[in-house]
């Protein structure tokens, strides 16, 4: 029988995808990350979040290591991870769905200058806008990174109306997108840009990649939407560009330190909206059902995607 250890929502989520897994693969034998009983020898897949360093460089068999969420930073800060291992990230359509519905509220409460509003319910005053509020038709969205979730974000937005253009590190073909890649297109797509969605993989050519410089070469009345890891943005830059302007409204999902730490001056800054790392996050139905795709593709000896590759950082 396979084995899957699961770590990922506790205990208290054990029963839960038991019954999700017998339905869809009822060969599958389910373990808890933390059973007293469990051989690490016999573990044959892993399913985690925030695994602790060392454990699954314990499971010698490990065929493949499943991570919970989109990224994959949770697993690769432990430096003695299995490398050799696959290291696939989670998929399936229900993230993605999440991510494009988030965004294009995110984007929309730029483009209607939510942040105001939200002020003025706080200090219960009735604050209007001076002139016509913009339409979709009139702002630009840049999207940085086309990847699992960025290109369908991107499609998403060119449907609902908006101008987007795209930014990779290599060339992408998608719909309604004008994309560009590389570090020779990165000013060209920034200057295009009114707001600027960041949906990158966090490695070390991405860590601290959006500068007040690369803020300040968007078009006015410039947004920032960063829904790909708080490490991307530097945060110091991030208010410069807010407090003289340069910046108009930034929209932030992930911080360097999760939670965000009380002191920090974004929780009141009257140009952000704050959410709680909370863009995408699929159901435990939705990931039994892509984790079970991805164990009888493996156990077939066929290819999966959204498989990590050490070398690229993603």
């Amino acid at each position: 029988m396979v084995c899957l250890v699961i770590k990922s929502g506790g205990l208290a989520a054990l029963p839960e995808w038991k019954a999700l897994f017998a339905r869809l693969m009822p060969q599958l034998e389910v373990r808890d990350w933390d059973d007293p009983t469990l051989d690490p020898a016999h573990v044959d897949y892993a399913l985690v979040w925030k695994p602790e360093p060392g454990r699954l460089a314990h499971m010698v068999n490990l065929k493949a290591i499943l991570s919970a969420a989109v990224g994959v930073d949770h697993i690769t800060c432990d430096p003695i991870w299995p490398k050799t291992v696959p290291l696939i990230r989670m998929g399936g359509e229900e993230p993605a769905l999440q991510m494009e519905d988030y965004v294009l509220w995110a984007v929309f409460s730029i483009l209607r200058d939510a942040p105001t509003w939200r002020v003025g319910q706080q200090d219960k005053v009735w604050t209007r806008q001076d002139g016509p509020a913009r339409t979709s038709a009139e702002m630009t969205v840049g999207v940085m990174g086309l990847g699992s979730l960025g290109a369908p974000v991107a499609m998403r937005l060119a449907r609902a109306g908006f101008k987007v253009f795209g930014w990779a590190r290599h060339a992408k073909t998608l719909e309604g997108v004008t994309s560009y890649a590389g570090t020779k297109g990165l000013s060209t797509f920034l200057h295009a840009c009114n707001t600027l969605v960041c949906l990158l993989p966090e490695t070390p050519e991405t860590i601290g990649v959006v500068t007040y410089d690369v803020l300040a070469q968007l078009r006015k009345p410039a947004g920032l939407i960063n829904v790909g890891r708080g490490p991307l943005v530097v945060e110091a830059d991030l208010l410069r560009a807010l407090n003289d302007g340069t910046l108009h409204t930034a929209v932030l999902d992930v911080f360097y330190r999760e939670p965000l730490p009380v002191v920090s001056p974004l929780w009141a800054h009257p140009r952000v909206l704050i959410t709680p790392h909370a863009a995408a996050d699929s159901s435990r139905p939705a990931r039994a059902e892509y984790v079970a795709s991805v164990i009888q593709a493996l156990e077939q000896g066929k290819d999966v995607p959204l498989r990590y590759d050490p070398v690229r950082g993603y």
